[in-house]
């Protein structure tokens, strides 16, 4: 299957972009998935059209991780690349200026568990599994799982997840903050992309001030959090024709008809 298939890009409604993980059968994630990924994101960065990104997985899994065959085949110093790339890839993907959500069914399983967690928000089918067990394998997540994973549920939950590689539900991956909903098997790309269209239904500057306000702004001591948040008020939204027909609708009583991003 050629790279360019590996990763299909669909355009939806709002600004809604859908990027589909299409490699049967549990869609591991190989060299060729990341040059498709890292290519689409790339070019997601630069299109002021998209409000909200949908990632999800075609089939019976969202990713069951890493091409293992593929990395049993290369010497140390390419896999040390794949490893490289593959974090890069995903760091586009976090870094994108608008919101990423993900529809998780089936399975995220290692590097396909980094994959959701470079998205902003997570939806899950009911029957879904979640893990990092890298270390079953003697490796550990190298995607960016052992820095977002204890940003998301904290260091000690994320140390007891990837030092014993255990699997949990998606019903413990909502306890513990992994994901943000979960629905019926069946219902969650469905749920994920209600939510994608309804953030792509907002001011898009607004959003992706809110987004960059809170990702940028937590990484810093409080009081330059609060700077940046007055700063992106200031420099992007005050005086704004996205400002001035959000207030104008909800005076009239009516949904607001927001200008492109």
């Amino acid at each position: 299957m050629a790279a360019d298939d590996l990763v299909v890009r669909r355009s939806e409604d709002d600004g809604v972009e859908l990027l589909l993980l299409r490699h049967p059968p549990v869609n591991a994630l190989s060299s060729g998935v990341f040059a498709a990924l890292d290519r689409l994101a790339t070019e997601l960065a630069s299109d002021p059209r998209v409000r909200a990104v949908l990632v999800a997985g075609d089939g019976q899994y969202f990713s069951a991780g890493a091409d293992i065959k593929e990395l049993a085949s290369l010497p140390p110093a390419e896999a040390l690349g794949l490893a490289r790339r593959g974090s890069a890839t995903l760091q586009t993907l976090a870094g994108l200026p608008v919101p990423v959500v993900v529809a998780v069914q089936g399975l995220a399983a290692g590097g396909g568990l980094e994959l959701a967690l470079a998205g902003d928000l997570r939806v899950a089918g009911e029957s879904a599994k979640f893990g990092a067990p890298e270390t079953l394998l003697g490796l550990i997540p190298a995607w960016g799982g052992t820095q977002r994973l204890p940003r998301l549920v904290g260091p000690a939950k994320a140390k007891e997840l990837v030092f014993t590689g255990t699997m949990i539900s998606a019903t413990e991956a909502l306890r513990i903050g992994l994901v943000n909903k979960v629905v019926p098997a069946g219902q969650e790309l469905r749920a994920a992309r209600d939510l994608a269209h309804t953030i792509g239904q907002r001011g898009p500057k607004a959003v992706r001030a809110a987004k960059r306000a809170i990702v940028e702004g937590t990484a810093r001591p409080l009081p330059e959090g609060l700077s940046l948040e007055s700063e992106l008020v200031e420099r992007e939204l005050l005086g704004s024709s996205e400002l001035t027909e959000g207030i104008r609708a909800f005076l009239e009583h009516r949904p607001p008809k927001f200008p492109g991003g």
